[in-house]
């Protein structure tokens, strides 16, 4: 029996990285994606016209509706499922007098909301193929949640949250042959950080003992350590180049 995962916004960036290396490690892997239909398609045009072991859906994480769609519709066409990454999110870069309710509760809903949705729906299949092996989840948080950031406030807060779930859920899944983990990436060359100034971008990578960006494969690296190895639960793994080392 093949091992199944699912990777939410797995079309760009980070996402797109973790499925790649799912595809290589044997996994058939479910990937949704949020708004941007062309990265989807270059997607599905890449994928499956290889791989019969790669599904992509619509699903947009901002909606609860579109998420119980999609955990009613993975548990009616699958078992079991092996590997769950926790990757959508969105960012919200305003300062606290800017920040509006709506802002703030879209911000909880993709980082935070949204995978809890998931995961307690999903709870009842979250289970390895085998008993000698084990299921993992890996939520994608960030440095931000460890270092302040002046114009990021939502997205530190909700990712605090999310490396904070990662830790209690593993009570909940004792006895289940789950592993829950977080990954906190420092700066990563992603869409998101194509727009930035140049006089930013070197500020960051001189506050890194690397003097670079991540590459979204080294975050997927991390990603598959996780997965991989059988003792790491409950962690928070930082990836980020030694940022603000000095």
């Amino acid at each position: 029996m093949k091992k199944e995962a699912i990777v939410t916004g797995g079309t760009r960036g980070i996402g797109r990285a973790v499925v790649e290396m799912l595809l290589s490690e044997g996994y058939c892997v479910t990937a949704t994606y949020g708004h941007d239909t062309l990265s989807a398609q270059a997607c599905k045009d890449k994928w499956e016209g290889i791989s019969p072991d790669f599904t992509i859906l619509k699903c947009d994480q901002a909606d609860p509706k579109d998420i119980k769609n999609f955990t009613d519709w993975f548990k009616k066409t699958h078992s079991h499922l092996d590997c769950l990454i926790c990757n959508a999110g969105t960012t919200l870069r305003k300062s606290l007098t800017e920040i509006t309710n709506a802002d703030w509760e879209r911000a909880m809903q993709v980082n935070v909301n949204s995978n809890l949705y998931l995961i307690r729906d999903l709870y009842d299949i979250i289970e390895p193929t085998c008993e000698e092996e084990r299921s993992s989840i890996v939520l994608i948080g960030s440095m931000m949640a460890v270092y302040p950031h002046g114009t990021s406030l939502a997205y530190s807060v909700t990712k605090s949250a999310i490396h904070a779930l990662a830790v209690n859920l593993v009570k909940f899944f004792d006895g289940k042959n789950v592993n829950v983990n977080a990954i906190a990436p420092g700066f990563v060359e992603t869409e998101w950080q194509k727009d930035k100034p140049l006089n930013i971008r070197n500020n960051i990578c001189e506050k890194t003992a690397l003097k670079r960006f991540a590459t979204v494969n080294e975050i997927a690296d991390a990603v598959k350590f996780c997965i991989s190895n059988p003792y790491v639960d409950g962690s928070i793994i930082e990836v980020s180049g030694g940022y603000s080392y000095k």
